[in-house]
């Protein structure tokens, strides 16, 4: 085929862009990026290879991508007040990964959050890389669904980890990074923080930093941040620097994606501008308006609300399951996710849970009043039990309101 327009995968393109404008979009790890960064994503950075670092490089013709990914370390030092960064990592696992590989050996042990209560694959989950090359142990939540730093000093005194992993996907409350030093420094571990989800906040001081805290600091660079798919590295620790720089590459990488490299940087510059902290201040508002009034239908949310972005509906007392809920919600055009609970007693592939998050639809310009409206069109469907009329009728008003809140530039294209 000659012509793009004349593929199927242009008609894919467009079925998408017309599905992210016509569905409310409630996934806590996805939002919409500025049209610059889409620009530079797209851009003839793709042709061009790197292996290497700014001045160290095994291909010629480096100057300029040099300078732009030093820029966008000096960036991201900046925003997170850390000496030492690597931007090269092609997403979090590929952080997680390479931040694990430069500090301990094959065999030895971590600890994190265990995948059913809100922590990461590569957190040492047995079917990842994480539990698979490395001896995984986990700690637990308590039975409010929160972080208890007394419980967790006794999981790891138990287990005595070599790297103490803090930060998750799918836990609502703020997190202490000073009592997780103290764990890691009682048990002689490295402390990991992965601020995936919550980078944003910290980033405008909306949540604590672990900055200080953390021997190593990971991250993606999209959701709350509202960057592009990626993933970053940063420290205070010099020596570490290296050995992570060595991870990266040639440990477990080779030639960086430039484009993507690019559109961080223009993602850290968004990121320092003011409008971006009313935007988090708003994501926020937003979250805890969703939780508010969900529990204002009766409706359980794990840890009884939100702190960030994110919350998780409790369905352990319904017949239907998280899954079930996920897929009625998509008929009606509300786009979430499944998620397991804290004492979850069905299989990861159905759940008793639904996790949503306010960031995509913060972007698109959503206040307390929408998310309110929202929480309602939820709570019809879990108590009318998916009821396919119910569900078509809050499909009409899903209709409505992105009739009346479209996506618009700069953030979707």
């Amino acid at each position: 085929m000659s012509n793009l327009s004349q593929s199927p995968i242009w008609a894919w393109l467009k079925a998408e862009q017309n599905r992210q404008n016509d569905h409310l979009e409630l996934i806590a790890s996805e939002n919409y990026v500025h049209e610059d960064i889409l620009k530079l994503q797209g851009s003839i950075l793709t042709n061009k290879y790197a292996e290497g670092y700014p001045g160290k490089r095994y291909y010629g013709g480096c100057q300029y991508v040099d300078c732009i990914e030093t820029y966008a370390i000096e960036q991201l030092c900046q925003i997170f007040n850390v000496s030492y960064a690597n931007v090269q990592p092609h997403s979090g696992s590929s952080a997680n990964l390479a931040a694990l590989h430069a500090l301990i050996k094959p065999g030895d042990k971590i600890m994190g959050l265990s995948l059913l209560e809100g922590g990461h694959l590569t957190h040492g989950s047995p079917v990842n890389f994480s539990g698979l090359w490395y001896t995984a142990g986990s700690y637990h939540l308590s039975s409010e669904g929160l972080l208890d730093y007394d419980l967790i000093m006794e999981q790891a005194m138990q287990f005595q980890p070599k790297v103490l992993i803090a930060g998750y996907s799918a836990y609502s409350r703020t997190i202490d990074w000073v009592a997780f030093r103290k764990i890691a420094d009682q048990v002689g571990a490295y402390l990991l923080a992965d601020i995936s989800h919550i980078s944003g906040l910290i980033a405008t001081g909306l949540h604590p930093s672990p900055a200080g805290y953390a021997d190593v600091i990971t991250s993606t660079t999209h959701k709350t941040l509202r960057g592009p798919r990626g993933g970053v590295i940063m420290t205070n620790r010099e020596d570490l620097s290296k050995k992570i720089n060595s991870a990266i590459f040639p440990g477990t990488q080779g030639g960086p994606l430039l484009h993507v490299i690019a559109a961080k940087a223009r993602c850290f510059e968004l990121c320092q501008e003011s409008t971006f902290f009313t935007y988090q201040k708003q994501i926020l508002l937003n979250a805890q308006a969703l939780s508010e009034r969900l529990q204002h239908h009766g409706l359980k949310i794990i840890s009884g609300g939100t702190d960030n972005h994110l919350l998780l509906i409790s369905l352990a007392d319904f017949e239907f399951t998280g899954l079930d809920l996920q897929r009625a919600l998509e008929r009606a055009n509300i786009t979430t996710n499944r998620n397991t609970i804290p004492g979850e007693k069905r299989s990861p592939q159905l759940t008793s849970g639904l996790r949503i998050g306010s960031p995509a639809l913060t972007t698109r310009g959503f206040k307390e009043k929408e998310m309110v409206m929202i929480a309602d069109w939820i709570a019809d469907a879990i108590k009318n039990n998916c009821d396919p009329m119910v569900i078509a009728d809050i499909g009409v008003k899903v209709a409505q309101l992105c009739h009346e809140i479209p996506l618009t530039r700069p953030w979707f294209v």
